[in-house]
């Protein structure tokens, strides 16, 4: 069977293939038996299935709509439409790359750094085909929507001044070379950085830390927009983005609990703490901007929630209330220092925050989960129970994903830029991405 997720190992979910393909005719008999050997000694649980049913639904809701309303609405209102239209495409792109390659490379096979392509095309997946207490299909299509939403939240680093086409090429290829290896690193068999013992239960890593340095390396190679920190860029309808962080917040529960891949008690703790953490960044980062700012804004609170439901995610299944509360805290403050004052200082123009909120809090996140983690809820001390030794794979987690997210996306984006090109011409980012790159306007 295929290995479970962020500490589900330990409910003995089973491999489905060996790393490597044998002959042809070892092959043909492989995939003649897949069916039996999914299903032999193993029986679906209904509630589990059920939850998980549900928590992938959720996950896909946080992209379609939610993020598209949530990154919509911080835009002008002259590139509405094309920033929706990125996170909807990206969303179908993605979901045709895992379906063809992404989820073998992830998932399959026991490597170091990288699965095999032994489930290509998602060969071999039938309808009693397990993944411990679940369905393989389920199994697989939960894990589609991490692989959607992340590539997918790069594009607010950014937004009104990235080619279609180049988008298009662009989150492909990262899907592939990117996203899939680290998320075999970290959750797939035999992978590198879950062997030392990283704990991230939902994405801190796989998902937030890499969106967050893709989308750093995107905003430096693309450039800053035109006029930009001369002319207004402010939100053109925060009302949408409240809709589009309140879906984010509700499907984000089916993102942190969903990972226990079980109907059970942890997964009703990482949604306990998913709460008590976004609400605490939340306020953390409108008491952050109020003093500074004059005033709390709408944009600041919807923010500092992102923030906290970014920095739970890797903790959701390590952690208890009081962890929850205290890393809520510290990711507000810190994605809001990142996101306003560093971003002023240092003069690179992430335009939604993606690297401020995904990137830092991500970190935060990771960090924090060796200082919290329970042994009597994940399995695993962490630094306050006397473990300070689980600090390092932490570390080494968080640089294994910059240096590997960071190089890679760089190297897409040269390659992309130098044939397809990465910018729209000057004339049509000043006049409306909406109306010169799909031709329909917002009336």
């Amino acid at each position: 069977m295929l290995p479970g997720r962020c500490g589900s190992w330990t409910r003995g979910r089973r491999r489905v293939l060996g790393s490597v393909l044998g002959p042809i005719g070892g092959a043909l008999a492989l995939l003649a038996s897949s069916s039996r050997a999914f299903a032999q000694d193993a029986v679906p649980d209904s509630g589990d299935t059920a939850w998980m049913l549900t928590s992938t639904a959720l996950v896909l809701m946080m992209t379609v709509p939610g993020l598209a309303m949530f990154y919509g609405g911080m835009v002008r209102k002259k590139n509405v439409l094309a920033m929706s239209m990125q996170v909807f495409a990206t969303c179908c792109l993605v979901t045709l790359v895992w379906t063809v390659v992404g989820y073998s490379l992830a998932f399959a096979g026991e490597g170091a750094w990288i699965g095999d392509l032994s489930r290509l095309f998602l060969r071999g997946m039938t309808v009693e085909a397990l993944s411990g207490t679940i369905p393989e299909s389920v199994f697989m299509t939960f894990q589609m929507t991490f692989a959607i939403i992340t590539p997918a939240l790069i594009s607010g680093a950014f937004a009104d001044r990235m080619k279609f086409s180049a988008l298009l090429w662009f989150m492909g290829l990262w899907a592939i070379f990117v996203y899939a290896p680290i998320a075999h690193w970290v959750w797939g068999a035999g992978g590198w950085v879950g062997g030392l013992g990283a704990l991230d239960f939902a994405g801190g890593t796989v998902v937030h830390i890499n969106c967050g340095i893709a989308g750093l390396v995107t905003a430096l190679v693309i450039g800053r927009r035109l006029g930009y920190g001369s002319e207004n860029m402010a939100p053109h309808n925060l009302t949408l983005s409240v809709i589009g962080a309140s879906l984010l917040w509700v499907g984000w529960f089916g993102f942190n609990a969903g990972s226990a891949l079980a109907a059970d008690g942890r997964a009703g703790m990482a949604m306990t703490v998913t709460q008590i953490a976004t609400a605490a960044a939340a306020l953390a980062w409108m008491f952050a901007e109020w003093p500074s700012h004059g005033k709390p804004s709408v944009l600041g609170i919807l923010s500092g929630a992102v923030a906290g439901l970014v920095a739970i995610t890797p903790a959701s299944g390590f952690v208890g209330p009081g962890g929850a509360l205290v890393i809520g805290v510290v990711a507000g403050v810190v994605c809001f220092w990142t996101s306003t004052s560093l971003k002023r200082a240092l003069g690179y123009d992430d335009a939604l925050d993606a690297f401020g909120i995904h990137g830092v809090g991500g970190i935060v996140g990771a960090l924090l989960t060796g200082v919290f983690a329970l042994e009597a809820i994940g399995g695993t001390p962490g630094l306050l129970e006397g473990n300070p030794g689980q600090m390092l794979p932490q570390i080494y987690a968080v640089l294994a994903t910059v240096v590997w997210s960071g190089g890679v996306s760089f190297v897409l984006l040269k390659i992309i830029d130098a044939t397809v090109g990465l910018r729209v011409s000057p004339e049509i980012e000043r006049d409306s991405l909406d109306l010169q790159l799909h031709g329909e306007t917002v009336q």
